[in-house]
């Protein structure tokens, strides 16, 4: 039997040290903004998600949030994919990276999205800094601020997700606005 190796690090959009993918600019204030809301499929991810969204529409005012969902989360997003979000959403959060190949996918899709100048908070769990800080540094952004949350995420009741969430809101802020 043939095992099939996935190379989450693989893409048309991988740079060398000398093509660093820029941060994209960061916007003033979120107010009247898209907010494109990734989850990855994993449990609970969704529901971070809408909450923290919730949240930003209430403080902040943003404009439309806009859900996504990434059907396979240890990939990279495809360029269609990234091309639509990009057209759509002015800010986008991403998460939850909870494992190694799905917080590397993440960071991955966070610093994509930035080089298409859209800025992105992406979250993953402390388990995985390590994973997500190597895809980083592969994507040519050793330097890419990602959001670190007690790790698991998957495991929580609602009430604990919605706790969490809402301690993740004023670094989401702060990660979009390069704060």
């Amino acid at each position: 039997m043939a095992m099939r190796i996935i190379n989450p690090t693989a893409s048309r959009a991988t740079h060398s040290a000398e093509q660093s993918p820029q941060p994209a600019p960061r916007p003033r204030e979120l107010a009247g903004l898209r907010v494109g809301l990734l989850e990855n499929t994993k449990r609970n991810a969704a529901e971070v998600l809408a909450d923290i969204g919730r949240a930003l529409a209430e403080t902040d005012r943003t404009a439309d949030l806009i859900p996504y969902r990434k059907e396979d989360f240890a990939l990279p997003l495809p360029e269609d994919f990234l091309a639509e979000i990009s057209g759509t959403c002015d800010v986008v959060v991403i998460g939850v990276g909870d494992c190694g190949s799905c917080s590397a996918s993440a960071v991955a899709d966070g610093i994509a999205l930035e080089a298409l100048g859209i800025p992105t908070a992406v979250i993953c769990t402390e388990a995985f800094e390590v994973t997500s800080s190597a895809m980083a540094r592969l994507k040519g952004r050793a330097d890419f601020p990602f959001i670190l949350t007690p790790h698991p995420v998957a495991n929580l009741d609602q009430v604990q997700v919605h706790e969490r969430a809402g301690t993740l809101v004023d670094a989401v802020r702060a990660r979009l606005l390069g704060a």
